[in-house]
């Protein structure tokens, strides 16, 4: 129990009764908020901010409130106790906080928060268990990666704390001490094993130690190499592979990466290929003539240099496929042009459907020349001229008493 000076308790700064002029209900809140999930990491920085203020003796329950309401330190306990109270409050999230805003001692506000977020069950300590090894650097730099192993560490150590020895005499044996190196150990290498790919040196190097070396070396050491080699974050995201870029030659490459080399054709006296490549002399190979004219303009406009050959990202039957592709589509518009000619000049000379004398299937330009249509799926028909048309619509034409001949019978039939 604490003894407090009953004479002046206020004014002793030694004692957990002094209030400080500036301590007011914000002065002792701590960052983040207690959600819930973060009670261990909160409870601890609580714990500090208190006892700094030294009135951690008001939540641990060392100093408990007077019994006398005429002793001189009631009013002064009252005091601290509503103002540690609202420390507390204002350090936890507005939901958690309405929960227990009417309790009055600070210490059942303090209890009923350890009871109900302090929960070292082993379920806790499974999750950080999976949470610690299954842990990659990714995207994280080391020292982003390294903070959040150290959290989950610290937190599982909270649940599972390393043994401590309780003889009353001093230990001699090693036991212990081993124990905590092993534990300190395991750490290591878990934190170097979370490690991308381009820390592989530095890590069978530190492995290969004898002993290895301490937690601060170890990491003070991939920081070292990691600003050395200057690697950039690691992710496979970003790894994408530009399918429609086209790949240099194995020739090429070697040449351009010699500069010793220097291409000179003896025959047309131009750089960058040799006599026995140059196509002024031994004309262009038939395996590139099949390229587009634009290369071959290029050949015939003067220059001697060899094309090099082109390696495109498909194959030559996608390449067959799009050129047959572009020429059909190149025909289609072509034809609905000349379509389109025909038929204005049709219309302005008012011809009709029947002035194609001799078919089976008459073409009509407006719906004005059907007596009744329908509509049907389009389909393309040749035109006499070549060009194709794509027919909507199919109906019958309406007919107009014009004598188009004279004919005979014969045997109950008309012949013209």
């Amino acid at each position: 129990m604490v003894r407090v000076n009953h004479t002046d308790p206020i004014l002793d700064n030694s004692l957990p009764y002094f209030v400080h002029p500036g301590d007011g209900p914000t002065s002792a809140v701590v960052q983040p908020l207690l959600t819930g999930s973060n009670f261990q990491s909160w409870f601890r920085s609580m714990k500090r901010a208190l006892g700094a203020k030294m009135k951690l003796e008001f939540v641990d329950g060392t100093l408990p409130m007077p019994e006398d309401d005429f002793d001189p330190a009631y009013r002064a306990w009252h005091r601290c106790n509503q103002l540690v109270s609202s420390w507390i409050l204002n350090s936890v999230s507005s939901s958690i906080a309405q929960s227990v805003v009417f309790m009055e001692n600070t210490i059942d506000i303090w209890n009923d928060l350890r009871e109900r977020f302090s929960q070292g069950d082993l379920i806790r300590i499974s999750e950080l268990q999976q949470e610690i090894y299954a842990m990659k650097q990714g995207t994280r730099s080391v020292t982003d990666f390294y903070s959040d192993l150290k959290i989950l560490w610290e937190e599982l150590e909270l649940y599972m704390p390393i043994p401590s020895c309780t003889c009353r005499q001093h230990c001699t044996c090693e036991a212990m001490r081993s124990a905590r190196r092993n534990h300190l150990l395991l750490h290591t290498i878990r934190f170097l094993t979370g490690l991308n790919e381009n820390f592989a040196t530095v890590k069978s190097q530190i492995l290969l130690m004898d002993p290895v070396p301490p937690m601060n070396k170890v990491f003070s050491m991939v920081i070292q190499y990691e600003r050395h080699g200057k690697f950039a974050e690691f992710d496979d995201t970003k790894l994408l592979i530009n399918a429609a870029k086209t790949s240099k030659s194995s020739s090429g490459s070697h040449s351009s990466s010699s500069n010793s080399i220097v291409r000179h054709c003896t025959f047309c006296g131009k750089d960058n290929h040799f006599v026995e490549n140059c196509f002024k002399k031994n004309g262009v190979p038939p395996h590139m003539k099949k390229f587009s004219s634009a290369n071959h303009a290029a050949t015939a406009g003067g220059s001697n240099d060899p094309v090099p050959a082109i390696n495109p990202s498909i194959s030559q039957e996608q390449y067959d496929q799009l050129m047959i592709l572009l020429q059909n589509s190149q025909l289609v518009q072509g034809s609905a042009s000349a379509s389109s000619n025909q038929v204005g000049s049709s219309m302005n000379s008012g011809h009709s459907p029947d002035s194609h004398k001799g078919a089976s299937h008459h073409i009509c330009n407006s719906l004005n020349w059907f007596q009744s249509y329908i509509e049907i799926t389009p389909i393309k028909i040749q035109l006499p001229n070549g060009n194709f048309a794509i027919a909507k619509f199919s109906g019958v034409e309406k007919r107009y008493l014009r004598m188009i001949g004279s004919a005979s019978e014969h045997e109950g039939l008309y012949h013209l």
